[in-house]
Order: structure tokens, then sequence, then C-alpha cells
């Protein structure tokens, strides 16, 4: 190669990625934790990402394909660490009061608005809330049925807002219960 082809060809190859991808997923679980997939829009993502739209689009395929790879980073940093947790608990006001303070926003969210209309995150929610309830009904050594109540009964208290009011009246019968 000369060094006038070899100029042409590096100039051909085009230019590396200017973000951390890694980075930007992070960042996407708090955007769509906090705002779900419709209310983040792809302006929002570019703007509060830091990442060209085209870049965008080349990396993750669609809006929907920064999702996925957010909904599974969550699952991956933050559910399957508190099933870890859960798996240890030694009582049930522990499995609740771990639950009710996990960050689960993303999940929650992905449970409620994106399961219904779409197959790919349901599969994912109901993987990750059966992971949750194994891991209870492990530790406690109850039914996965039951487990899968009191998982539902701890997400439910904070769907409600109020982790710390509901989730200690409940966690008071959990550690007396007469």
């Amino acid at each position: 190669m000369t060094d006038r082809s070899s100029k042409h060809y590096r100039l051909g190859m085009g230019r590396r990625r200017a973000f951390d991808e890694d980075e930007v997923v992070r960042a996407a679980v708090g955007l769509f934790g906090g705002r779900a997939y419709d209310g983040v829009s792809v302006d929002d993502l570019v703007t509060h990402l830091g990442v060209h739209r085209n870049s965008l689009y080349k990396t993750f395929g669609s809006k929907r394909g920064l999702y996925l790879a957010a909904l599974r980073r969550h699952l991956g940093d933050d559910v399957r660490p508190l099933a870890e947790a859960l798996a240890a608990a030694p009582d049930a006001a522990t499995a609740l009061r771990l639950v009710t303070s996990a960050d689960l926003g993303l999940l929650l969210l992905a449970a409620v608005e994106r399961a219904p209309a779409d197959e790919e995150v349901a599969a994912e929610v109901s993987a990750a809330l059966a992971t949750l309830d194994q891991a209870i009904a492990d530790a406690l050594g109850i039914s996965p049925e039951l487990a899968a109540a009191l998982t539902a009964a701890a997400l439910g208290i904070v769907l409600r807002g109020n982790p710390d009011g509901v989730g200690t009246a409940l966690t008071r019968r959990f550690d007396s219960p007469d």
C-alpha cells in the first residue's frame, strides 16, 4: 500500500464510537426506571445520555433495543443481587424489607407498562419475578405460591409509594405472629 491508499483506507473505516456503551446502558436504566418507556423520547435519550441519534440507532437498533439492554442490565445488576440476598433471608420480615428497599423501578414499570404489549419484555419480567419468588421460597421453606404472594405484597407496597409506612406495619405482623 502506498501512503495515499493507506490514508484513504483509514478514512473509509468510519469513526470510533465516541461513547461507552456500558455507561449509556447504565444511564438508560435510570432514565427508563424513572420515566418509563413511553415517558422517554429518542430526543430525551440523545440529550440525557450524550449519544448522537445515529450512534444510538447504530448501536442499539432502536429505542426499544436500548430499552431491552437497559432492562436486562437492571435485572442483572439490581434484581439478581436482590434474589441472592433473598435466598439468605432468615424470615419473611427480612425478605419484605429487602424487596421494599431495593431499586426495582424499571422492573415494576416494565411489568405494568411494557410487558402487556411486548412478549420479550413479558418474558424477562416473568423470569425475574419467578427468580425472586424462588429465592424467597427456598430461604423460608415455603411453597412457591406463598412466596409469590409475599413477593406480590412487597412489590405492591413499593407501588403504593409508602414502603416504610405500609411495610413497617406488615413487617411488625411478621415479627410477632400472634
